[in-house]
C-alpha cells in the first residue's frame, strides 16, 4: 500500500499546501488526487504571489480584466476564486462522500485587517457569498482579534479555516471560538453544521531556533508543540460542551498540521509527515514534501491520544532556555508581518501587470 493510502486509511487527511492556475489547467492537481490521494489543498498570500508574480498564466486575465473598475485587491480575489473553486469542483466528491468533513479549499482574507475584528468578518461574508462553494474555507489568524472575528464568522454560518496557530494555548483559544460561535448558533435555533479545521504551524519553531539549542534538541520542538497539541484536540472530543455542541448537529474542528515541509538539510524531506501520523487530523504539505513522501515516505508510528513524550521533551527545551509561550506569541506576529509583506507584494506584482512597460 502506498504511503499516502496508509495516511489515509489511518484516519488522516492529505491536502496540498499550493494552488497555481498551471496546476488545474494541466490535470497536476487532479493526478495528486488520484495517485497520492490528495484530499484538499490551502493557499495563502505567498503561494499567490509565487502564482501570479513568477508565472504568465494570470498576465492576460489581469492585463485586460472582465471588469477593468475592480481595484486590485478586488481582481486579486476574483482572480483567487476562479482558481479555487475550479479546485474545489475536483474535490466535491470527496467533500460530499464524507458529508463536509473533507474536500476543502482555502482562501485567506487581507492579511491587513488582522487588527480589524469588524472588517474581517464582513471580507468572510463577503467572500463566502462571491464564490458560492460549499467546500471553500475562509482563512482567518487566530490571533486574539482574529478570534473575534472567528466567532462570528462561525455564528454567520461562514465555514472557517483558523491560521497561523503556534501553541497548544493558541490552538484552545481558537477551538473556544469555534465553540462558542456554535452555542450562539444553537441558541439562535440556526443549523449548526458550520465547518471549521484549526492550523497548527509546525516547522517554523525549529527554524527560529536554529543554533539556539543543544544538538540533541534540534528539530524536536515543532514536532513536541504538535504532540502537547494533539493531546488537547483529543481532549476536547470528550468534553461535555462538546458533547452537547454534538448532538444538537455541529461538526468537529479538525485539526491541522500546517508548515510540514522541511527547511532543514539534516532532515529527510517526509520528516515532518511521518511524525505527524495521527488520526482525525489534516497534514497540508508542499508539493516536493508530497513528492518525496509519496516515493520514499514511511508510516513509522502514530501518534499516542495524550501527546506521548511531548511533555519531557518540552522540558528539556525550557531547561535549555527557549520559552515557549513567548516564542509562540513571536512566532504569531511574525506570521501576521510575512504574509502583509507577500500580500503587499502581491498587489503591486498586479498593479505592475495591468500597467506593464
Amino acid at each position: 500500500m502506498k504511503a499516502t493510502r496508509k495516511l489515509q486509511a489511518l484516519g488522516q487527511s492529505l491536502w496540498l499546501d499550493n494552488i497555481t492556475r498551471c496546476l488545474l489547467v494541466d490535470g497536476t492537481l487532479a493526478c495528486y488526487r488520484d495517485e497520492y490521494d490528495v484530499t484538499g489543498l490551502t493557499s495563502n498570500p505567498s503561494i499567490f504571489l509565487k502564482a501570479i508574480r513568477d508565472t504568465a498564466a494570470y498576465d492576460m486575465d489581469i492585463a485586460k480584466p472582465a471588469d477593468p473598475t475592480l481595484t486590485d485587491e478586488a481582481l486579486f480575489f476574483s482572480l483567487a476564486i476562479k482558481d479555487l473553486t475550479q479546485a474545489a469542483g475536483l474535490f466535491l466528491p470527496v467533500h460530499q462522500k464524507t458529508d463536509g468533513v473533507d474536500g476543502w479549499v482555502s482562501l485567506e482574507v487581507s492579511p491587513w485587517l488582522a487588527e480589524d475584528a469588524v472588517g474581517t468578518v464582513a471580507a468572510a461574508k463577503r467572500l463566502h457569498a462571491s464564490a458560492d462553494c460549499p467546500n471553500l474555507f475562509i482563512k482567518i489568524p487566530g490571533t486574539a482579534i482574529g478570534l473575534v472575528a472567528i466567532e462570528e464568522a462561525i455564528f454567520a454560518g461562514v465555514p472557517i479555516n483558523v491560521t497561523l496557530l503556534f501553541s497548544r494555548e493558541q490552538y484552545v483559544e481558537a477551538a473556544n471560538a469555534y465553540w462558542r460561535g456554535l452555542a450562539r448558533r444553537r441558541d439562535a435555533g440556526l443549523d449548526l453544521h458550520v465547518a471549521s479545521v484549526a492550523s497548527l504551524f509546525v516547522s517554523r519553531w525549529d527554524t527560529a531556533i536554529t543554533g539556539e539549542v543543544p544538538f540533541g534538541l534540534r528539530n524536536r520542538l515543532g514536532v513536541a508543540v504538535a504532540k502537547q497539541t494533539y493531546g488537547a484536540y483529543r481532549e476536547r472530543m470528550s468534553h461535555p460542551m462538546w458533547h452537547e455542541l454534538s448532538e444538537a448537529g455541529a461538526s468537529s474542528q479538525r485539526l491541522l498540521w500546517a508548515s510540514t515541509g522541511v527547511k532543514s538539510r539534516e532532515l529527510s524531506p517526509g520528516y515532518y509527515v511521518e511524525a505527524l501520523a495521527a488520526p482525525d487530523t489534516i497534514n497540508t504539505v508542499p508539493e516536493a514534501t508530497l513528492l518525496a513522501f509519496a516515493t520514499h515516505g514511511e508510516l513509522i508510528s502514530v501518534m499516542r491520544e495524550d501527546g506521548g513524550n511531548a511533555d519531557p521533551v518540552l522540558a528539556d527545551f525550557a531547561h535549555a532556555g527557549i520559552d515557549v509561550a513567548a516564542l509562540a506569541a513571536r512566532l504569531q506576529r511574525e506570521g501576521v508581518a510575512s504574509f502583509r509583506q507577500a500580500w503587499t507584494e502581491l498587489m503591486q506584482a498586479i498593479a505592475d501587470k495591468r500597467t506593464p512597460d
